[in-house]
């Protein structure tokens, strides 16, 4: 095998970014599985690389054609995490801020959740705790255009198999590690745009 310079580089710098992700699992209600970032697809795994974008540091910039999500830092870097995104009528672009950001949240079935799996109303209208089983995950990011609740989502408990595709109803989904490590990184008021 060849190592190459950036291969080197990263495989340096990987514990580093890993650092924030690692101390936040241990102190979790519920388990998070951090093996699953070095086992999702090369191409997806969190990683500091280019970006070049005209977006101020702390924004998020998702890419819905490629499936990345990005985390600008500024100085031509960003950080980027493979995602699963909205599938055919529940995608969507544009800009939302982050107006709200839970820790192991309660999910409530949207409309169009309940239309797709009408036994889902038993969630309502507390919705269903967070815990292991959560459609939400470790984390999520409610997305708001102005005042209004988009009912998109950043959020965790996205599958391996579904990193790269187009998998959801319209939220982001990530790996509970990779939404852990975003979520201590960004506040509220970050601006998402979604290209």
């Amino acid at each position: 095998m060849v190592l190459s310079r950036r291969t080197f580089l990263y495989g340096l710098a990987a514990p580093a970014l890993l650092a924030p992700s690692l101390q936040a699992a241990a102190a979790e209600p519920f388990a998070v599985n951090m093996k699953e970032a070095a086992q999702v697809d090369y191409k997806f795994r969190m990683r500091e690389m280019e970006f070049e974008t005209s977006e101020p540091p702390g924004t998020i910039v998702v890419d819905s054609r490629k499936c990345f999500l990005y985390l600008v830092l500024g100085n031509g870097q960003a950080l980027r995490y493979g995602v699963a995104l909205g599938k055919g009528a529940h995608a969507w672009t544009g800009e939302v801020t982050v107006k709200k950001m839970k820790a192991w949240p309660n999910w409530i079935p949207a409309p169009y959740h309940l239309k797709v799996k009408p036994d889902l109303a038993k969630y309502l209208p507390d919705g269903m705790p967070g815990g292991p089983d959560n459609p939400l995950g470790a984390r999520a990011l409610y997305l708001f255009k102005g005042e209004v609740d988009t009912i998109n989502r950043i959020h965790g408990a996205a599958k391996l198999r579904e990193i790269g595709k187009k998998a959801t109803a319209g939220c982001i989904g990530m790996l509970n590690a990779h939404v852990v490590d975003l979520y201590s990184r960004v506040q509220l008021g970050t601006r998402v745009v979604m290209i």
